[in-house]
């Protein structure tokens, strides 16, 4: 098992940093007046409490070198795409956010600061499986780090791939409003979502290498329940509903949600 003391002293840390990180992002956000900013800073958030929790670690160096540049390259790839997103859109806020509003009309950014809290809150909840690498001493690489190497690999690969088709899809000005079936999104309604998911599956086999790594089996259930029931899927396309209608529903008639598959005829 692994060391508690020293288990829940890193985690104190990864609450602290993006609790504090999330407070000054709802101040820029009510500046700017857009809360879509805080997936920005979601993702940008694992930066941080990754170098600091495994500088205060006493895990071996290496596999903690591994599992920190997995987190900035994750973290720095999917916070810049989604910054160049909001930035292109600015001042219009994501439609998820726009929603939140007209549900909170009163009290809005109050609703939001205890929104981003929320955040901040999730990012040190996830942070489990790298604290516990970051406490493991144990020299040498074995079997669940490279597995987990290779899951992270394939999601990070699948994912920039599928921001990169759809990203070609909506250039063209022949595609506008109409839905993306390129590539990943003739398999999946949202392969940037299962492929997310399979970056997390791989950080959690990752930590199995360490002890007490069992323990981070909830970050990719609670991962695919958030993507798939709460701020991912279920917002996004009450969105596409609303804006490409009929085409969306053959789209959801033909095609997976979530996991990959050959699509099915529309009758």
């Amino acid at each position: 098992m692994p060391e508690w003391g020293e288990f829940w002293r890193l985690m104190a840390f990864a609450l602290a940093v993006p609790v504090i990180m999330m407070a000054g992002v709802w101040l820029l956000a009510r500046i700017l007046n857009n809360a879509g900013i805080v997936d920005i800073f979601w993702s940008y958030g694992f930066i941080p409490v990754a170098f600091v929790c495994a500088a205060l670690g006493s895990g071996d160096a290496t596999r903690s070198f591994i599992l920190v540049l997995m987190v900035t390259v994750w973290a720095a790839r999917l916070g810049t795409y989604l910054l160049i997103r909001v930035a292109k859109h600015h001042p219009e806020e994501d439609g998820r956010y726009a929603a939140l509003r007209k549900q909170f009309p009163n009290h809005t950014w109050a609703m939001f600061f205890g929104f981003f809290e929320a955040q901040g809150i999730l990012i040190a909840l996830l942070s489990v499986p790298f604290v516990l690498v970051f406490i493991n001493g144990a020299p040498g690489l074995g079997f669940f780090e490279y597995a987990g190497v290779a899951l992270w690999l394939a999601g990070i690969v699948g994912e920039a791939l599928a921001d990169a088709q759809l990203n070609g899809f909506r250039k063209n000005p022949a595609n506008k409003g109409k839905t993306c079936r390129v590539g990943l999104w003739n398999y999946s309604r949202h392969p940037n979502y299962f492929c997310e998911w399979l970056i997390w599956l791989g950080y959690f086999v990752y930590a199995l290498g360490s002890a007490g790594g069992w323990i981070a089996f909830f970050t990719p259930l609670l991962m695919y329940v958030f993507l798939t029931r709460i701020t991912g899927i279920k917002a996004t396309e009450e969105h596409a509903l609303r804006s490409r209608g009929e085409d969306y529903r053959q789209y959801q008639k033909t095609t997976n949600a979530f996991f990959p598959w050959f699509p099915r005829g529309s009758a």
